[in-house]
């Protein structure tokens, strides 16, 4: 029993992800050292087990539901397949920005593994790391969504602060957002010290993509912006026509680095999109919510996101 996951480390060869589930145990406390050494208090909101996940079928497409919440969609037979506007938004950002070839990508927040599903069709043998808490949630995905064959995706069973704490500098070229509790992104995953974090952990240059969701007026959106732009330096957000013009509640990618970004070259992407898509500079965040402040834990100024419309009142392909 124990020769088998020995072997395993050894080659490299996980096919089934069970090295994963061994290692779990070890991993959560390992990590939680490391984040008490780099001195980030890792106090998640979110509970490490939410209710139990629903896997609703049409076809080949699996939809992840959570809370009541649709969490994912996967295609198991398309994997460039993405159903949700925002994961559409999420891989072409990375498509345009990020660079060619192998990518170390980090993502925070798993569910169905859908976006990290993507990166391994894309771009194949990218190793990526994916801290997901719910390690019920992630055993449960396995069995339902099984991975391909090759990946080199690897899911810790931790939370966002704790798994980003105790990864090494420079050690990601692109970092993935995408954490919700009960529909809302956590307090703590929109803080100017958390996107300090996010830096940290990016090579120069390296490209933050966060999924963000808000009301008609962009109050809480703006002010997420403000705190990446502290610790980052320059930000846009990515997102539907009718979100960004606060017609409707939906979800924005704001796009992060500590590079100029190609804004030029992003509008032309957005201008193909499948959906009705656009860009807002920094500049337009600013005028459309002048003086907005970043969120602070130090300074215990900190909130999630709006909460979700019903069930229904998302936009899906």
């Amino acid at each position: 029993m124990l020769l088998e996951p020995l072997v395993r480390l050894v080659t490299g060869r996980d096919p089934d992800g069970l090295l994963d589930a061994w290692m779990a145990p070890l991993a959560m406390v390992a990590l939680a050292d490391a984040a008490a050494v780099s001195g980030v208090v890792a106090r998640p909101a979110w509970p490490a087990v939410m209710g139990e996940a629903e896997f609703e079928r049409d076809g080949s497409l699996v939809t992840v539901v959570l809370d009541g919440q649709p969490q994912s969609a996967v295609d198991l037979d398309d994997p460039e397949r993405l159903d949700f506007e925002y994961v559409q938004h999420l891989a072409l950002c990375v498509d345009t920005l990020a660079p060619d070839g192998l990518l170390r990508v980090t993502h925070v927040g798993g569910a169905g593994l859908t976006l990290a599903r993507w990166v391994h069709h894309r771009r194949p043998r990218s190793p990526q790391v994916v801290l997901e808490p719910d390690a019920a949630l992630t055993e449960a995905v396995r069995r339902e969504l099984p991975l391909p064959r090759g990946h080199r995706i690897r899911v810790r069973p931790v939370d966002g602060l704790t798994g980003v704490a105790a990864l090494h500098d420079a050690s990601a070229d692109v970092v993935v957002v995408d954490a919700y509790a009960g529909g809302r992104v956590p307090a703590e995953l929109a803080t100017v010290e958390w996107f300090a974090e996010v830096r940290r952990v990016l090579v120069p240059g390296g490209l933050l993509v966060a999924n963000v969701a808000d009301e008609p007026g962009m109050r809480y959106a703006a002010r997420v912006a403000a705190g990446a732009r502290v610790a980052m330096g320059h930000v846009a957000f990515v997102g539907l026509h009718e979100v960004l013009k606060g017609k409707r509640f939906g979800n924005l990618v704001l796009v992060g680095s500590a590079r100029p970004l190609d804004l030029w070259t992003l509008r032309r992407a957005t201008a193909s999109a499948a959906l009705p898509t656009g860009v807002m500079s920094w500049d337009e965040v600013e005028r459309r919510r002048p003086g907005a402040r970043p969120f602070s834990a130090v300074e215990g100024d900190t909130a999630p996101s709006p909460e979700p419309p019903e069930r229904g009142a998302w936009r899906r392909r």
